[in-house]
């Protein structure tokens, strides 16, 4: 199994690569939710996501409006979380932080796939970290759905930053590539005042950068030069 966790690592490593040559719109919302089930409060954010191929992430906000948020405030680490934790991805860099225990296999829709309990080893000042469980189809060793939270709360004498409990789906968008594209959280935040009912959304869409899909092109017409015969058959079917 150790053979399984590594390789599937080094397919999110690749993933992580292969991501560069999108570009992404992510909605984020959060809402607070009254005794009557009831949204009385909302932060909403969409944004247009670039990643280069080293993994850093440039971000442009395209739509904010006034935030109506009154029982709880967002802190960096929420915001950071949205970045990083919630679409997560375990490459091969950041294996060695974390913990990764073999639970057994599952079938998930038409996917059979390999279930893992994540864990970070140790938590670093001022990081942030996954923690919770992941699916891993075992035909693409990529994984198509994560359940966790971030950690740590962060709670103190003079503040109380906690965390919600969120599932993230991923899409084979291209060539066994899988990409978060749903996340949800409908959780209670246990504060020392109280709880505070919230639910989440984030949504991501990935379009092909315009270099992208020229090379795309490029390696179809490439192909179909060097196989003539290819195109007779498609003309006929």
């Amino acid at each position: 199994m150790d053979q399984i966790i590594k390789r599937f690592s080094e397919r999110e490593s690749e993933f992580r690569l292969e991501r560069s040559n999108y570009t992404y719109t992510q909605t984020f919302s959060i809402q607070t939710v009254d005794d009557d089930d009831r949204p009385d409060g909302e932060y909403r954010m969409t944004s247009e996501i670039v990643f280069t191929p080293d993994g850093k992430r440039f971000e442009k906000v395209t739509y904010a409006p006034p935030d109506t948020l009154r029982r709880i405030q967002l802190s960096e680490q929420d915001l950071d979380d949205v970045r990083n934790v919630q679409p997560f991805v375990l490459n091969s860099e950041d294996l060695p932080k974390y913990n990764v225990t073999y639970v057994g296999r599952q079938q998930v829709d038409e996917l059979s796939c390999y279930i893992f309990d994540v864990a970070p080893k140790t938590i670093e000042k001022k990081q942030r970290y996954f923690q919770g469980r992941v699916w891993v189809d075992d035909n693409d060793l990529q994984i198509v759905m994560s359940d966790g939270k971030a950690v740590p709360d962060i709670i103190n004498k003079n503040n109380e930053n906690v965390f919600p409990r969120f599932r993230t789906y991923r899409q084979n968008i291209e060539k066994g590539f899988w990409f978060p594209v749903y996340t949800r959280a409908d959780d209670y935040l246990h504060f020392r005042s109280g709880d505070v009912h919230i639910r989440m959304t984030i949504r991501y869409s990935a379009i092909p950068t315009t270099s992208a899909t020229a090379a795309r092109s490029r390696s179809a017409r490439q192909r179909r030069s060097s196989n003539p015969t290819s195109r007779i058959g498609a003309g006929h079917r």
